[in-house]
């Protein structure tokens, strides 16, 4: 009985949610006729060629207690998101919001550059990084290949989409996003956690039979005990360190470079175009087969066998077709994703690989490589469309660098200390939680001043779109 009390008062609470997003929608183009003069200007003599512009509030930069407060909390945004894999931009935009006075769209925007730095800083410091327990580098390049190009295809879309929908339809998709998946990673994080205490009291275990084992064999057969030396020897010869050159795995970065640079040059050539043009949605769509095409050989190799995930331990994974479609339409959501909220696209692969059985160190390090390249991508779309300021930026990029390197640092320094990964696992789930409240709350003020204004609150015209300084 109080089962069926339970279902029928979800059920309820499901038919109120899906009415008030009805309502919304509903009402949305009514209120048009209400649009802020602030943001907004239309020209009245013909609606159908009307220009929209978007009016950004970029407060000046001098020091003072919000300078402050937002170099504190950027540090730690930074610190935290880039040790999970995740970037960070869901404490960045918050805070640029918040205390520092910029504009949703604008504090976007600078995030996006923020992130850049901090995971151009994570890469540099795992390129010395080798993997946990495998003679491997702790980037898995092969797991970047399968998604890094669809991770870009996906800003570029993300970008879009955060000028023409609306805010309380990115918050909505926000809050559910955070919420789910914040859950679904602290959960994996207590799985990992109790392995680790089980792994920890077997290791301990024979380490004392092993110890009255040799204490026992000293007496009668020295050599056991050189045996023992010298298998530790090799242990320690095979977990050598190598330097940077020899932990690039050249032709997969070329690769990812390639893609990098041939979606870039048709992003800066579709800003100077006609927006909505033949020629502009021409270049828009040839990024679809440099993604595809990259993705897709990553994964044919896959499912031959011809190349493998090395990082899971395990060279015999036989790769299903659904399930490689699957990862790369994963990939072009989590790029979608980063591009319409301003936040890395890790926030979706750093779970995801994790969820892969990917160690923690490797999931985080592989997923801050690829969105690396898909966050650089998004600060150049926003610097062509002059969505933030210079001075603000790369002083917070500054923040965000050193916070990364400090960050990295001492995170391995307590993983060695308590032999346990998963720290990184709450980590992540941490900035997760964070995030989507801090945003969460942002989006829900925002929407609330917009209705109380009686703005507008339907989606944009994409091809009506500028920027007015």
């Amino acid at each position: 009985m109080m089962a069926m009390d339970h279902e029928s008062k979800r059920c309820v609470a499901e038919r109120v949610l899906i009415t008030f997003l009805l309502v919304v929608m509903i009402s949305a183009p009514v209120t048009c006729s209400h649009s802020s003069n602030e943001t907004k200007r239309v020209d009245d003599a013909n609606d159908h060629h009307a220009n929209v512009f978007y009016q950004h509030t970029w407060p000046g930069m001098k020091f003072g207690w919000k300078i402050i407060m937002g170099t504190i909390i950027g540090f730690l945004g930074s610190a935290f998101g880039t040790v999970g894999g995740v970037g960070g931009g869901g404490i960045f935009v918050p805070m640029l919001t918040l205390v520092i006075g910029f504009d949703p769209k604008s504090a976007t925007a600078i995030s996006k550059f923020v992130i850049t730095g901090g995971a151009g800083a994570t890469v540099f410091y795992n390129l010395r990084q080798r993997h946990p327990t495998l003679d491997l580098p702790v980037i898995d390049y092969d797991l970047a290949l399968l998604f890094q190009p669809m991770l870009m295809l996906g800003i570029s879309i993300g970008v879009a989409f955060n000028v023409t929908f609306p805010e309380w339809m990115i918050t909505t998709m926000l809050i559910i996003l955070f919420t789910v998946i914040s859950i679904k990673v602290f959960l994996k994080g207590v799985d990992t956690w109790k392995k680790e205490t089980l792994v920890k009291k077997e290791t301990k275990l024979n380490s004392q039979l092993n110890d009255i084992g040799r204490i026992e064999d000293a007496t009668h057969d020295l050599p056991t005990g050189d045996r023992v030396t010298e298998s530790h020897t090799n242990i320690n010869q095979s977990r050598k360190k190598v330097s940077v050159i020899e932990n690039i795995y050249w032709k997969e970065l070329g690769i990812l470079s390639s893609v990098w640079i041939m979606i870039l040059a048709l992003q800066i050539g579709k800003n100077y175009t006609t927006t909505c043009s033949v020629l502009y949605w021409t270049l828009n769509l040839l990024q679809v087969p440099i993604a595809v095409g990259v993705s897709s050989y990553e994964a044919v190799l896959l499912y031959k066998g011809q190349r493998y995930i090395a990082s899971k331990g395990d060279q015999q994974i036989n790769w299903r077709i659904w399930q490689l479609i699957l990862y790369c339409v994963c990939g072009l959501i989590a790029g979608i994703i980063g591009g319409l909220l301003g936040l890395g696209g890790g926030f979706i692969l750093g779970p995801l690989f994790i969820g892969l059985g990917i160690p923690p160190q490797v999931a985080s390090a592989t997923s801050t490589f690829a969105m690396t390249f898909s966050a650089s991508m998004s600060v150049v779309e926003y610097y062509l469309l002059k969505r933030f300021p210079i001075p603000y930026a790369l002083y917070f990029v500054a923040v965000a660098i050193v916070a990364a390197l400090v960050g990295q640092h001492l995170v391995r320094k307590l993983i060695a200390i308590l032999g346990r990964a998963s720290v990184i696992i709450f980590i992540l789930a941490f900035t997760m939680v964070v995030s989507g409240v801090t945003l969460g709350g942002v989006g829900i003020e925002n929407m609330i001043e917009r209705i109380e204004k009686k703005e507008y609150m339907g989606f944009e015209n994409l091809c009506l779109y500028g920027v007015r300084t």
